[in-house]
């Protein structure tokens, strides 16, 4: 049973409040509460506008080294010298560019193309099978298996140098694609098994026993199912292969002993002259060109790379 009020409002038997003196609480309460809400927006922002402030000054810190080694790049040889730093090559020369196209840099362009392809891909097969076998079934010494992949990683690289050389030389691998490329391929196929299993652990099970279900085979039911799921991982571990067979140097300074067999890390050390003086401008363009490939490697798989990252961070 409902009563008239003399404002025509409704109300119940329960004596609630008038729907209009409802909306005029509500209004007052939003009248006080917007001055906090705008000044809390307010605070939100100035703390991400200066968050935004700090990761370009730190972008640009970054960036500032690749800036110099281009710039010192196009520098001649009597200003790259000059203690007063120039900041703005106007006036300056290709020289050291041509300086690099008359030595041998395509030649150890191409070895080192060749080495780190033939790691990325070996290693990812390898690691991506192990990682497999280490999430997806249970069997004796696994456990066993994955504490040896982790102290593999403690063993530092310079304590194997002289049994990987006895053992290309006993090979006659030595001064070869090849035998470079297997060393690369054992010191990343550890760490990328470990990469990986995190990757393949966090794929449920059931998406495979559903397509089984639907009628799949089981190498359906992967390549379908869980491989597509698995790319990014296989993105993420590529990269850091990639970058640790471009980059190598030590165990190519002992392994590639012969001057047309260098890779481009070894290929930088001929940039001095007789009186063991560096020449800096061409050590800078090598380098400038040597980062080429990895930024064009980088813009390929940039989007794979950053989901792979942060998938195999929530996975663990």
């Amino acid at each position: 049973m409902t009563t008239r009020h003399p404002d025509s409002s409704v109300l119940d038997t329960g004596g609630t409040r008038p729907a209009a003196a409802t909306r005029h609480t509500d209004d007052a309460t939003w009248t006080t509460q917007r001055p906090a809400l705008r000044a809390r927006k307010t605070a939100a922002g100035r703390r991400r506008r200066m968050w935004n402030a700090l990761a370009v000054v730190l972008a640009l810190i970054w960036a500032f080294p690749v800036y110099w080694m281009v710039n010192s790049s196009f520098l001649p040889f009597n200003r790259i010298r000059n203690p007063d730093p120039t900041f703005i090559p106007l006036g300056g020369t290709l020289s050291a560019y041509e300086r690099v196209f008359d030595s041998d840099f395509l030649a150890s362009l191409r070895t080192s193309l060749m080495v780190t392809l033939i790691t990325v891909a070996a290693a990812l097969l390898f690691a991506f099978l192990a990682a497999l076998a280490l999430s997806r079934f249970r069997f004796r010494g696994r456990r066993t298996f994955v504490l040896a992949v982790l102290v593999i990683q403690m063993i530092p690289a310079e304590g194997l140098f002289i049994s990987q050389f006895k053992l290309l030389e006993g090979w006659q691998l030595l001064n070869s694609v090849v035998g470079l490329s297997l060393l690369y391929i054992a010191a990343v196929v550890p760490f990328t098994i470990w990469m990986l299993r995190g990757f393949v652990a966090g794929v449920p099970r059931d998406l495979e026993e559903a397509a089984l279900v639907d009628g799949c085979s089981r190498a359906q039911a992967f390549f379908r199912i869980t491989f597509p799921l698995l790319a990014p991982g296989l993105v993420a571990s590529g990269v850091y292969a990639f970058l640790q067979a471009w980059n190598e140097f030590t165990l190519a300074l002992v392994i590639m002993t012969r001057p047309e067999n260098m890779t481009l890390p070894l290929w930088l050390r001929t940039f001095t002259d007789a009186n063991r003086a560096s020449d800096w401008a061409g050590i800078m363009a090598g380098s400038a060109l040597i980062a080429i490939p990895v930024i064009v490697f980088f813009l390929f798989v940039q989007n794979r790379m950053t989901s792979g990252l942060v998938s195999g961070a929530v996975k663990g």
